[in-house]
């Protein structure tokens, strides 16, 4: 380490060593402590992007791992979770059949098959995941992601938002990175709320319903888009950025209320009930049966146009979750609630601990608010609420105990205080 001097200089910032922390030397040169931490943080974003998975390389997970990850974080939903992993892993063979090697002799009747691009549909009651499957497929392939919300879109040259601003944002999040852009995913939620709501032909335009499925198709399929690179309006004069979107997997999502009745319809159950004793299990669209009997010309009937639907052809329906699936949603993925509280408390010294009766009760208020996991975070919330206001002043408890009745008449939780030792 060099002497404390003001006359040895930095010979990268030409700082003296008065003005930094440290100054190591070298043969005939120093570096302070500054521009070490500067190199390092250069070091490591390089190291980082190079290690980066390549889905042009040959190191595309196998469906079986992509399932294995999504297990971390996502509970239940097993025969979506498949679906998923067949048809990202299929996409990005796909991709990396397109640009880096062929894998066929010439002879081979195989060479000139092309394969077609395999968007995905996700079918299932708010609450059940789908936005979740999308954002953990988008971290498990480490590639851009988006998400949009279907019914703000509208036809170009109408007041909302352009389809293709969709692909700005995913721009934005690749860090305007085209060739990251164009392999990243782009989840459009609410994709049932654009569908047609009347078979009849209507004189006037339908900018946000049929109007935008006509608009999604050509990105959907694949095509180079002009995307203005500070969003807004487009005119003459700006300057573009092309991106290709035959590459982008789209992943739509939506609740499709309603669509039960359309297959029971189709099957002649009319006056079959969703708690009918002896057929109920073919009534529901979420059951595994009821998932098997769901057809095109259903999402036909429904809204969408027969162009939208086969640009999505792997089509995954989701379950609503049960009262024991919601309380491991609590307990059991990587990042689950109560493992967030948990950690949150213990950055203040107090140990949480959930009793089960207390996550039953949890998971059945959830259930009655009718909107899934999605109603789990904002009941901890009011739970923990006045808890994470007190504790972190004081320096009494050493352990909280949430039980049933605090989930239910809101009894204060067990509160554990700390054992003061005798000043010596």
């Amino acid at each position: 380490m060099a002497k404390p001097t003001n006359v040895t200089l930095c010979s990268f910032c030409g700082k003296s060593h008065s003005e930094v922390n440290r100054m190591i030397s070298g043969p005939g040169v120093y570096i302070c402590d500054h521009c070490i931490e500067l190199c390092k943080k250069i070091m490591d974003k390089e190291l980082a992007a190079e290690a980066k998975t390549d889905i042009g390389s040959s190191k595309i997970p196998k469906p079986a791992e992509i399932y294995a990850e999504m297990n971390k974080y996502i509970i239940g939903q097993d025969s979506a979770k498949k679906s998923l992993s067949v048809g990202v892993h299929n996409h990005y063979k796909r991709i990396q059949l397109s640009e880096t090697f062929n894998g066929f002799d010439e002879d081979d009747e195989l060479r000139d098959v092309e394969l077609e691009k395999s968007n995905l549909l996700l079918i299932g009651p708010t609450g059940s995941g789908k936005t979740l499957l999308a954002k953990t497929l988008a971290r498990i392939l480490d590639v851009p992601f988006c998400i949009a919300d279907a019914t703000a879109l509208t036809e170009a040259g109408y007041v909302g938002e352009d389809v293709e601003s969709i692909i700005l944002r995913l721009l934005q999040n690749a860090d305007y990175d085209v060739e990251r852009a164009e392999r990243g995913i782009i989840y459009i939620d609410e994709i049932d709320k654009i569908g047609r709501t009347t078979q009849n032909v209507s004189i006037t335009r339908d900018v946000s319903g049929e109007g935008v499925q006509q608009a999604l198709l050509k990105i959907l399929e694949g095509a180079t888009c002009n995307v203005p690179p500070q969003g807004g309006r487009k005119h003459p004069q700006q300057e573009y950025i092309q991106i290709k979107t035959d590459q982008i997997l789209f992943i739509c999502g939506g609740a499709f209320v309603g669509l039960d009745k359309i297959v029971q319809r189709r099957h002649g159950a009319d006056s079959v009930g969703f708690n009918h004793s002896q057929n109920n299990e073919s009534a529901d669209l979420h059951s595994e049966v009821g998932a098997a009997q769901l057809e095109p010309e259903d999402l036909l009937q429904f809204g969408l146009i027969p162009e939208f639907i086969g640009r999505l052809p792997v089509t995954a329906v989701l379950n609503e979750l049960t009262e024991e699936e919601l309380v491991l949603v609590l307990t059991q993925p990587r990042n689950a609630l109560t493992k967030q509280y948990t950690k949150l408390l213990a950055m203040d010294g107090v140990k949480l601990k959930f009793q089960k009766e207390a996550l039953k009760a949890l998971a059945k208020k959830s259930i009655e608010r009718g909107t899934g996991a999605r109603a789990l975070r904002s009941l901890l919330e009011d739970l923990m609420r006045d808890l994470m206001y007190d504790l972190p002043s004081r320096s009494d408890v050493s352990q909280v105990t949430i039980n049933a009745a605090t989930v239910e008449s809101g009894k204060a939780p067990s509160l554990k205080k700390t054992s003061r030792k005798k000043a010596a």
